[in-house]
């Protein structure tokens, strides 16, 4: 199989897969919750109806669109020190800037 298929695989598994294994681990009690949150964390991605073309496989998306810029992360990384949601949103939010940056930098392009 060629590096597109695994780079594919490897995205959706990071965006929809491991944020399950996130729920279980540290928010056992509330895991589904905690699941659809983090799967609400994508929506980050409207912000790539702003660009033309709206998806290109060879555009790095952090530094991009607006929500995935320094800026923005840097504001991600802040949520991590309130409670509650707010944390869970945080952690959302910097797991899909790790996946867009893993997926432009460490695999085909």
């Amino acid at each position: 199989m060629d590096c597109l298929f695994w780079k594919s695989c490897m995205h959706y598994f990071l965006h929809l897969v491991f944020p399950v294994f996130i729920a279980l681990i540290f928010y056992r009690k509330n895991w589904k919750q905690v699941y659809l949150i983090l799967l609400a964390t994508m929506l980050v991605d409207l912000d790539h109806l702003f660009a033309n073309p709206v998806f290109d496989p060879s555009r790095n998306s952090i530094g991009f669109h607006f929500l995935h810029s320094y800026y923005a992360i840097a504001v991600y990384f802040l949520l991590l020190f309130f409670k509650g949601n707010i944390r869970v949103i945080g952690i959302g939010l910097l797991l899909h800037m790790l996946t867009d940056f893993q997926d432009y930098n460490f695999w085909c392009h």
